[in-house]
């Protein structure tokens, strides 16, 4: 993956503020463990929802049943938003994160998603491969991966406003 172009925001950040390096987003969002995914249904009303990601190869990964109202909407607007952080107003990051929603059916590389869930989230998070998806015992789950287009990174010990550019292939 190509490093973003990385550009702090001087007018929504302290005067001592520094852009957050993408190394350190990364690393936020490998660990992090809840993300809240945001889509847009076909009538154009906003749709957001909690939900678990791993962070591999480059982009963020997450899974739906396919009849859950994420997957019908990235069925027909791939674009969304993933971000993550505290709630807290002082301390920490918050990240957003923006990109494409792309289909995962390569059983290699969902076997490796596979694991990558369970060594995060623990057994209780184990998924077979199975028609180009998981089936952790609730019926098939769609995997998709988005990588981001746009990232930014929302410091709050000092206050600053980082946006991260990707180039687009």
């Amino acid at each position: 993956m190509t490093e973003p172009v990385t550009e702090l925001d001087a007018r929504y950040g302290e005067p001592d503020a520094r852009p957050i390096p993408w190394a350190e987003v990364r690393a936020a969002l490998g660990a992090a463990e809840l993300f809240w995914v945001s889509t847009v249904r076909p009538d154009g009303r906003p749709h957001v929802t909690p939900l678990l990601a791993v962070w591999r190869d480059g982009a963020l990964h997450f899974c739906t049943g396919a009849d859950e109202r994420k997957a019908r909407n990235v069925a027909s607007n791939p674009k969304v938003v993933l971000t993550t952080g505290t709630n807290a107003r002082h301390g920490g990051t918050d990240l957003v994160v923006e990109g494409r929603a792309e289909r995962v059916t390569d059983p290699g590389t969902l076997r490796a998603l596979a694991g990558a869930w369970e060594d995060k989230y623990g057994a209780d998070w184990h998924f077979d491969v199975l028609d180009g998806g998981f089936d952790g015992g609730n019926g098939l789950a769609l995997v998709f991966r988005v990588e981001p287009t746009t990232a930014f990174g929302f410091g709050k010990g000092p206050y600053s406003q980082t946006r991260y550019r990707f180039p687009t292939g």
